[in-house]
């Protein structure tokens, strides 16, 4: 390739983003985060013990939602692909769906109808369907900003970063924001429901102002011509599932990370109040669950050129799985149980092993769409993570239903406040440590068949941009 070439694909394809734009980017995972991981962490907790709906029907519900989702995302996906808005293709959703999904979020903690699955389910299943429609045209623009891996990396670095900051403001911040706007100060009570609402009200409005702005960071550079757009239908999502091995792989990992977050999640306020009897140290706990990011996701770039991709996957889904087995040994033996600065260090090595290997699946989506363009020519990056979309939110659904009918199984008591029978606890402690454990190391088998580490994927991106010399 002569230099003029090349200078022209650096130039046309392979960009640099500064500081700003990535921080920029970054503020829409999370503004996300304050909505999705506020629902993840305590929407169960709330429909339980604040709405008063049993525990089976919350679950059977998470599914219904989940399902109703994987009918909706290809239809978002290819949707997305087609069109070209005003304002952006991938970026205008993020103000066009800001808006509503704010409202729904805010309703979805309303106590107004307490008791109405009915209710409920279509407050949760707006919620879900306008998700979407931010998530995955956010998605798509990821892959929209550069094709540059390292810039990628850095991309990716940052945004979990910001991500976690918006974990962080959730795991710590909403218990305590609750209890101060609670009349009996407990997060867990019919008495609670108004302190619910207020919180994710403060939540829900920063995360629109959140979006907002970056919308207004973000330029979309890597994107296909209109005249190919014109040929994308909901049925290339299940094409280019079906030849696109790399995908395959990374939608496997996603329902089974995101199954294994999900799990974890929604039990760790169930862990901290019934379990280890410290409902007052739960912020700390759910915190310990984002703090690892801020020391660890900045060295991700580094420790991915120093040991390789896999290897980094590898490495932090063990540590991950080190910390859950530690968790629970802490919660079997009664003379641990009560050290609860042993329950934190446990929280926070299963956090550092979980965040770094979650936290840099993202990264793998705009390769794998980089891959099927070159594969077939077409850029289908809203197809994609329509299809990525799809299985976190099968891994969601798990991580919804799961709970919701262990808790039933072991005879939770959505009445007391206080505490629950050994059987129960019992369960709660298979959904903090043992299940979510069993999926990561079926998350270790499927990463080990992810193949397309950087040297391959700097060729097929040069490749790509090859293709468009003429242009130059």
């Amino acid at each position: 390739m002569n230099t003029d070439v090349k200078q022209g694909i650096e130039t046309r394809g392979f960009y640099k983003l500064s500081q700003v734009q990535r921080i920029g980017f970054g503020s829409g995972d999370l503004a996300q985060n304050l909505i999705y991981q506020t629902v993840s962490m305590y929407l169960l907790l709330f429909y339980t013990n604040v709405f008063g709906i049993s525990a089976a029907a919350a679950g059977l519900m998470f599914l219904i939602v989940r399902i109703v989702d994987v009918l909706w995302d290809p239809v978002v996906g290819a949707f997305v692909d087609k069109k070209n808005p005003k304002y952006g293709k991938y970026r205008s959703y993020l103000l066009l769906s800001g808006i509503p999904l704010t409202g729904f979020a805010i309703l979805c903690f309303w106590n107004g109808f307490s008791g109405s699955l009915t209710y409920a389910y279509i407050t949760y299943v707006g919620l879900s369907m306008l998700y979407t429609l931010i998530n995955v045209p956010y998605g798509a623009l990821n892959a929209s900003l550069t094709r540059d891996t390292d810039e990628i990396t850095k991309l990716t670095s940052t945004r979990m970063f910001m991500a976690n900051l918006g974990g962080l403001a959730v795991g710590y911040g909403v218990p305590i924001v609750v209890q101060y706007f609670s009349p009996d100060g407990k997060i867990n009570s019919s008495a609670s429901g108004d302190a619910w609402f207020i919180t994710m009200t403060i939540y829900a409005i920063a995360g629109l102002f959140l979006l907002i702005f970056c919308y207004t960071q973000t330029k979309e550079r890597v994107v296909m011509d209109e005249k190919e757009t014109e040929n994308v239908h909901v049925s290339d999502l299940w094409t280019e599932f079906r030849r696109n091995k790399p995908l395959r792989v990374l939608a496997y990992f996603f329902i089974t990370a995101f199954a294994m977050m999900a799990i974890g999640n929604s039990a760790g306020s169930y862990y901290m109040i019934y379990n280890v009897q410290a409902p007052q140290m739960l912020p700390y706990f759910m915190a310990l669950g984002s703090i690892p990011a801020f020391i660890f996701m900045p060295l991700v770039p580094a420790i991915k050129r120093t040991i390789g991709k896999r290897q980094m996957f590898y490495l932090f889904l063990s540590i991950a799985i080190f910390g859950m087995i530690l968790l629970y040994v802490i919660s079997v033996v009664p003379a641990l149980k009560t050290q609860i600065w042993l329950v934190l260090i446990a929280q926070f090595v299963k956090s550092t092993g979980v965040i770094v290997a979650t936290g840099y699946m993202w990264a793998l989506v705009p390769e794998v769409i980089s891959y099927g363009e070159h594969t077939t020519g077409k850029r289908i990056s809203g197809i994609v993570n329509a299809l990525t979309g799809i299985f976190y939110k099968a891994g969601m659904a798990l991580g919804g239903v799961v709970p919701g009918l262990v808790l039933a199984y072991v005879g939770f008591d959505q009445q007391n406040t206080l505490r629950q029978s050994a059987f129960a606890e019992q369960g709660i402690l298979w959904l903090v440590a043992v299940i979510p454990a069993m999926l990561l190391v079926l998350g270790l088998w499927i990463i080990s068949k992810y193949d397309l580490d950087d040297a391959l994927m700097d060729k097929i991106n040069y490749e790509i941009e090859y293709r468009y010399k003429d242009q130059i």
